[in-house]
C-alpha cells in the first residue's frame, strides 16, 4: 500500500532503454525527484512524494536497472550523460518546462550536469548527501573502492564492496551497505526497504553500473561554476558514505546554502522525512516567489559566490 498512488505514469525511450516515470499532484512548480545509485529505485522517495504532491507537482523516474525501467547491461546506459538525458526525456513526456531538481547521493552528478548545461529546464536544486569527487571520501572506504576488481583476503566491513563478493553474496553486501547508510538508531524498517529494492536489480546490472565510472573533480567544479540558480545542500554529520565535507564544498562551489543535520546518516530523507520535506518545500516556495519564504532562498545567486551555513535547524527530532 502506497501513501499516494501516481496520477499518471508512463515510459520514455532513452536511447533504446525503457525508463518508467510517475507524476503526482497538479501544483506548481514541478519538483523532479531524480534517481540515485542503481541499487534502489524511485520508491526511495516514498516519504517525500505524498507530502510534496499536496503542494506542488512531483515527478519521479526509475533509473535503468531497477524499478519499472529496463535491466540493461551496457555500462553506457549508466553514464552521467544517459541519466541527464533520461531526465530531459521525462520532463518532456510530462509536459514540464522547468523543474526544481532534487537528488540523493550519486544523483548529484546528473543533477549538476543538468543545472549547468540546461539552465532553461532547471529552476533550482536540492542536493541531499551528495556523493561527488569534489573532495575525497572516507579513507577506509576509498582504499577498498580502489581494489574493487581484485580478490581480497577478507570479506569484513567495506571489503564486501568488491566485484567478487557481490557475485558470491549480493544480499549480504546490500545488508552491510545499508547498515552504513543508516547510522541512526531504530532504522530497521528503512534498511529492510532498501535491501528489498536492491534485490529487484541484479549483480550483472550493478557491475554494468560500476563499469560506467564517475565524474572527475575537474568536471564537477566546472559544472558548479556554471550554475546560476539557487542551491540547497542537506547533509548529515554522521554520513559514513559521503562525508559532510563534500556537502560543504558543494555549497561553497555553487554559492548555495548548506544545512547540516545533527546525527543524520546518508539517507536523512527516510529517517527524518518531516524535516527534509519541510526544507525542500520552503526552498521551492522561495524559488516560486512566495514572499513568506525566508530570503535566503533566492531565485538565483549573485557573485561572488558565498555559501550560507545553517547548523542543523532541522536536526533529527526537532521538526516533528
Amino acid at each position: 500500500m502506497r501513501a499516494r498512488e501516481p496520477d499518471h505514469q508512463g515510459y520514455v525511450d532513452n536511447d533504446g532503454v525503457k525508463i518508467g516515470y510517475e507524476a503526482f499532484g497538479d501544483g506548481t512548480p514541478t519538483i523532479l525527484l531524480l534517481p540515485t545509485w542503481t541499487i534502489v529505485n524511485a520508491r526511495f522517495w516514498k516519504a517525500q512524494v505524498h507530502y510534496l504532491a499536496r503542494h506542488f507537482r512531483v515527478v519521479t523516474f526509475d533509473g535503468p536497472g531497477n524499478g519499472r525501467s529496463d535491466r540493461v547491461l551496457d555500462p553506457q546506459a549508466y553514464s552521467t550523460d544517459a541519466y541527464a538525458n533520461a531526465a530531459l526525456e521525462v520532463l518532456d513526456a510530462t509536459g514540464t518546462g522547468r523543474a526544481v531538481l532534487v537528488s540523493l547521493s550519486a544523483g548529484a552528478q546528473w543533477q549538476l550536469q543538468l543545472m549547468a548545461t540546461r539552465p532553461d529546464r532547471c529552476l533550482g536544486g536540492v542536493f541531499i548527501a551528495p556523493s561527488l569527487a569534489i573532495l575525497p571520501g572516507h579513507p577506509a572506504r576509498n582504499a577498498i573502492l580502489d581494489a574493487f576488481d581484485e580478490p581480497l583476503p577478507t570479506v569484513e566491513g567495506w571489503a564486501k564492496y568488491n566485484r567478487h563478493y557481490w557475485q558470491r553474496d549480493w544480499r549480504d553486501f546490500s545488508e552491510f551497505f545499508f547498515s552504513q547508510c543508516f547510522t541512526e538508531p531504530h532504522s530497521t524498517k528503512q534498511i529492510e526497504d532498501c535491501v528489498g529494492w536492491s534485490l529487484e536489480s541484479s549483480v550483472d546490472v550493478m557491475l554494468a553500473d560500476a563499469a560506467a565510472g564517475g565524474t572527475s573533480k575537474e568536471q564537477i567544479l566546472a559544472w558548479c561554476d556554471a550554475i546560476e540558480s539557487a542551491v540547497l545542500v542537506i547533509h548529515g554529520d554522521d554520513d559514513r558514505i559521503s562525508p559532510l565535507s563534500r556537502g560543504k564544498a558543494l555549497a561553497e562551489a555553487t554559492g548555495g546554502t548548506l544545512v547540516a543535520m545533527e546525527g543524520a546518516g546518508h539517507i536523512p530523507l527516510a529517517r527524518d522525512p518531516v524535516a527534509v520535506n519541510l526544507a525542500i518545500a520552503e526552498f521551492v516556495r522561495g524559488l516560486a516567489g512566495d514572499t513568506s519564504a525566508p530570503r535566503r532562498w533566492s531565485r538565483g545567486r549573485t557573485r561572488p559566490k558565498r555559501a550560507l551555513y545553517i547548523s542543523s535547524p532541522i536536526g533529527l527530532g526537532h521538526a516533528q
